[in-house]
């Protein structure tokens, strides 16, 4: 009965790492990030300008959003988007990273974090 269940388990295991490879060659690691393609989309758009005036709430500043250089998103109870930001601070413009974390369904979005790329 043991030596079936090890069988058992053997083949099933064979049987499934194929396709458990197949997904880390594609990058998609769950719980992990993903780079988004393309940046330019009107909801992430709407992300950074949220995570811009979000900062500005908390920390009485006056940063203008300028464009989104690069970002990344995770699923998690929702999505996390990493963006990094280039805005501008009256004539001076500076590289940001900001996390959003957003509930679409739930009308939800909270800035976690908001700092200086520095270099």
């Amino acid at each position: 009965m043991q030596q079936n269940s090890r069988l058992l388990l053997l083949s099933l295991s064979l049987f499934f790492l194929p396709f458990i490879f197949s997904d880390a060659k594609k990058g998609s690691i769950i719980g992990g990030w993903t780079r988004i393609k393309d940046i330019k989309d009107p909801h992430v758009t709407k992300i950074a300008e949220f995570a811009v005036n979000e900062y500005n709430k908390l920390s009485s500043s006056s940063l203008i959003l300028q464009k989104v250089v690069k970002g990344e998103t995770q699923v998690v109870a929702g999505i996390n988007y990493r963006l990094v930001l280039k805005a501008k601070n009256g004539s001076v413009a500076k590289k940001y990273q900001a996390v959003v974390w957003e509930k679409s369904w739930l009308n939800f979005r909270n800035l976690t974090s908001f700092t200086l790329v520095k270099g």
